[in-house]
């Protein structure tokens, strides 16, 4: 003989949140402390002696940071023209920046002094990044050449001259190995360059779209690029193998961070968005949206602070939240993984138990209503759960009884040569329930079935149950003027929306190149042919 199926309740219960360890760990992130410029930020770069400051590359300041009073600490106001890219020695004693003049300028982070003036380059030199030995230091320029200097002499140690076919706007230094780094280009290209011979360029790879970030992974075997909408993620101890493609944006990727001591992956977009993906599966684990296109991202150690630099000026600074000292990403993860231990473990109980082993489904008590539809009483079905708590605590259980009556074709033989009281009762909980979003379809079905029971015999019903069916029909007809009206406002929102968008991403694209392509010396024909198009 079949067995009878308990009536499902679970589907009307609202679903909640996926809840991960990262989603409580990035959670705590506090609300966005917000500062104005007045022009793109364009790097975004945190002292690693001094956890608390951070540095801000705008329009022709470079500008550090106290994380705890967001005061200005020091103005390095020493270019005539855009700066770009200010970084610091992994030491924060120095910083490098370059300049639209094709300069690069070294500063001492104690006194603001200019430290050094390297010249070379022809066009501006956007990013600039210290060797693993910190006596180096790289420049990667739109003159479509790489330049290595010598920090004590203040002389080029090597230029790699046409190393793309257009303006090199990225590149990342080799944690450990000084002589190792890669630089990236708006011609899709990537090359790994090895200073200890002769030919250095030891190997040349496609992304498929223009370069704008890069970085290598603390223990230096993997590297990572992003442009266009994807995130690529490169071996470099099998050859410089393509590992994986990360697509989560929709919009170009504009910058790369590591937090959670380089366990997590942080990527900016113009979308709006910073994904974070685990660096062991390559998985998105959270999403942070901010108010417009974000262009520069920078994370503090223990990921104490996310500072993210957007394409109006606009900088957003998310500081974690802590209790006496620093929670990090471990320490979350083993009490989610205790809550979950708790949960599981059997209550009351003094015993100790070693292992719990189940087996077989676990059976479960049918409902008083379930008992009567398994001998087809359909009234006295409906009388069970027509009751006071019922009705005002747990409505989806009388929701789930009406749409298995529904499927049985019964709901008529329930209500028909009822007393009033009861029907009363029943239709004063449709008209209460029937505008919930999760009850709407079933309760108008069930509101139909009513109307048409009662449509030839409703002369032979009291005052109080003609005024009864009288509210039921209205609020049918109230429910089906509001769906209209939504109707046509959608419509409108849409037109509005789709409106807005459109201008609001021309903005974007113009204000992006804007910022991202200044004039140059002489045009290159790869850069003439390339379009930035943004989704």
């Amino acid at each position: 003989m079949h067995r009878f199926q308990a009536t499902n309740v679970r589907r009307f219960q609202q679903k909640a949140d996926v809840v991960t360890p990262d989603t409580i760990y990035w959670d705590r992130l506090a609300k966005p402390e917000l500062l104005k410029e007045h022009s793109t930020i364009d790097y975004v770069d945190f002292s690693p002696s001094d956890p608390d400051n951070f540095v801000l590359t705008c329009s022709v300041r470079v500008q550090i940071y106290n994380l705890v009073t967001k005061l200005v600490v020091k103005n390095l106001s020493r270019f005539q023209k855009t700066a770009y890219g200010a970084s610091f020695r992994q030491d924060g004693r120095l910083l490098a920046a370059g300049d639209e003049e094709g300069h690069v300028k070294l500063f001492d982070t104690t006194s603001r002094n200019i430290l050094r003036l390297f010249k070379g380059h022809t066009a501006p030199v956007h990013r600039t990044f210290f060797t693993a030995d910190k006596l180096q230091l790289a420049s990667f320029a739109d003159d479509k050449s790489v330049r290595l200097w010598d920090v004590a002499n203040e002389k080029v140690v090597q230029t790699y001259e046409d190393a793309h076919s257009d303006y090199i706007r990225a590149g990342a230094m080799h944690p450990q190995a000084s002589h190792m780094f890669v630089s990236g280009g708006y011609d899709g290209k990537i090359n790994l360059y090895d200073t200890r011979i002769e030919n250095a360029i030891t190997n040349t790879l496609d992304h498929g779209s223009p370069v704008e970030s890069m970085l290598f992974l603390p223990n230096g075997s993997i590297f990572i690029t992003a442009g266009g909408t994807q995130v690529r993620v490169w071996d470099l101890m099998s050859g410089c193998r393509l590992l994986t493609t990360m697509s989560q944006h929709h919009k170009t990727v504009t910058c790369l961070r590591l937090g959670s001591d380089g366990k997590r992956l942080l990527s900016g977009g113009l979308d709006r968005h910073v994904k974070i993906y685990d660096v062991n599966t390559y998985k998105t684990v959270h999403t942070l949206t901010y108010p417009n296109a974000v262009v520069s991202l920078g994370v503090a150690a223990k990921d104490q602070a996310v500072v993210v630099g957007m394409v109006d000026g606009l900088v957003s600074i998310k500081r974690m939240i802590v209790d006496s000292k620093p929670s990090h990403l471990t320490t979350i993860k083993s009490n989610h993984r205790r809550k979950q231990r708790k949960k599981m473990a059997p209550e009351n109980t003094t015993t100790h138990v070693d292992h719990m082993a189940t087996t077989g489904r676990k059976k479960l008590g049918l409902k008083i209503f379930d008992h009567h539809l398994r001998k087809y009483n359909y009234k006295k079905a409906l009388d069970s759960v027509l009751k006071p708590l019922y009705i005002e605590e747990q409505p989806e259980m009388i929701v789930a009884l009406i749409i298995e009556l529904l499927h049985r074709h019964g709901l008529e033989r329930a209500i028909a040569n009822r007393s009033e009281e009861t029907l009363i009762t029943f239709i004063d909980f449709l008209c209460a329930r029937i505008g919930e979003v999760r009850f709407m379809r079933p309760l108008l079905n069930a509101a139909s079935t009513v109307m048409d029971v009662f449509d030839t015999q409703v002369f032979a019903y009291s005052k109080q149950m003609l005024a009864a069916l009288e509210r039921l029909s209205e609020t049918m007809q109230a429910e089906i003027r509001l769906t209209s009206e939504l109707l046509q406002l959608k419509g409108a929102l849409e037109m509005i929306i789709g409106a807005a968008l459109d201008n609001s991403e021309s903005a974007t694209e113009v204000s992006y190149m804007e910022a991202a392509k200044p004039a140059r010396m002489q045009p290159s024909k790869a850069a003439e042919n390339y379009v930035v198009v943004v989704d």
